[in-house]
């Protein structure tokens, strides 16, 4: 496996535009008991493959939330089982509020390396907006106790095209994040998945979403002030600090991350958590009862193998995301010349939204900003 992904469920609340599958939990020993079920999934999975990716990634939910005494817990039992024995790259996402001295110890005595830190806004009027609640002054207390215990890779997420978002207050965000120094920056455009609580909100005419023309200026605003600040512009919510004094070719980009946009094979262990391989993907049940009874075998769900077709739609939705592209050598031999789809990469060429290099199939600057319309010729 070259990734294992790990999803927590519980938050201490649910904001409004989220729709990953979370709960705040009902009573104490949650934590507890998930935990237990985690490590037993765990286990059972290392029986099935070689359970020896390179890359963790702990998302949610809100994985910080767990007790630091459990985090040891579960990092011996990784350790045990020699899942760590070859990661580069163990990832854990935070909510500010949630990280403590204790906390960031634990995890970086056991084999973390990457915290992800959810700031979404610096400006509270913006995170109230959201319906997110933690102070923006412990952005930067979360992200000096990290860089305290040694976990120097740092990666920020902000929101942007929030509703009363206006260009100033998009400029305060990216300074307050850039004085951070983050190794990673993640900015994604406001969405309103169908059935979060901000979707209702838009359905009932109590919210209106940023325009169109809004949302792209911003994004163009982002890709220059980063790009000015020495960032490569990897994926395209992504971008990534090239390293050296002076900065090199290589960067900071998220590895667990980059497996999803290339089309690698992952585990995912946890209620909800998306599985992808030799060919084949599933999900655990989004249902923590449901996985926490079932067992050592989790429940699962949505099961399917692709058929060629449907997989190299599949691999040009997900590897074009990424600025570097589609390597062309993959694209001549798993795109038939009779494919449709030549046709409509031929017409998107001829109209500036993708391009060809020697070696690449590409989305051009132009195409980000209608990347969904260019999937959707091409699934």
């Amino acid at each position: 496996m070259a990734g294992l992904y790990l999803h927590m469920p519980f938050c201490f609340h649910k904001c409004w535009y989220c729709d990953f599958y979370s709960i705040v939990p009902d009573g104490p020993g949650r934590w507890e008991g998930f935990l237990e079920r985690l490590v037993e999934e765990l286990r059972w999975q290392a029986g099935q493959v070689n359970l020896r990716p390179r890359t963790v990634f702990a998302g949610g939910g809100t994985p910080t939330f767990m007790p630091a005494g459990l985090w040891g817990d579960l990092l011996d039992a990784l350790s045990a089982a020699g899942v760590l024995d070859r990661v580069e790259e163990f990832t854990v996402e935070a909510n500010p509020e949630t990280v403590t001295r204790e906390l960031v110890s634990a995890l970086a005595g056991g084999g973390v390396n990457r915290i992800s830190v959810g700031c979404q806004s610096f400006q509270p009027r913006l995170l109230s907006a959201l319906e997110r609640w933690h102070d923006p002054d412990s952005v930067e207390r979360a992200v000096g106790l990290a860089r305290g215990a040694g976990i120097d890779n740092v990666s920020l997420d902000l929101i942007f095209a929030i509703p009363g978002q206006t260009m100033s207050d998009l400029d305060h965000d990216l300074d307050a994040a850039l004085a951070l120094e983050p190794w990673h920056l993640s900015c994604y455009g406001l969405t309103y998945e169908p059935n979060t609580p901000l979707a209702k909100l838009v359905g009932k005419g109590r919210v209106r979403p940023a325009d169109e023309a809004t949302e792209r200026a911003m994004l163009e605003r982002i890709m220059q002030r980063l790009e000015a600040a020495g960032f490569e512009h990897y994926e395209i919510s992504n971008w990534a600090k090239r390293k050296g004094a002076e900065g090199g070719a290589s960067t900071h980009r998220c590895l667990h991350n980059v497996l999803y946009w290339e089309n690698a094979d992952w585990l995912g262990a946890g209620p909800s958590a998306a599985s992808h391989v030799a060919g084949h993907r599933w999900r655990n049940d989004p249902h923590l009862g449901r996985w926490m009874a079932r067992r050592p075998e989790p429940p699962t769900i949505d099961h399917e193998r692709l058929d060629p077709d449907r997989a190299a739609g599949e691999r040009l939705m997900v590897s074009l995301r990424l600025r570097d592209g589609v390597p062309l050598d993959w694209f001549e031999k798993h795109v038939a010349p009779t494919d449709p789809r030549r046709g409509a990469i031929d017409e998107m060429i001829a109209h500036g939204l993708l391009e060809r290099t020697d070696a690449m199939l590409r989305v051009t600057c132009d195409g980000l900003f209608i990347f969904d319309s260019i999937v959707e010729r091409l699934l």
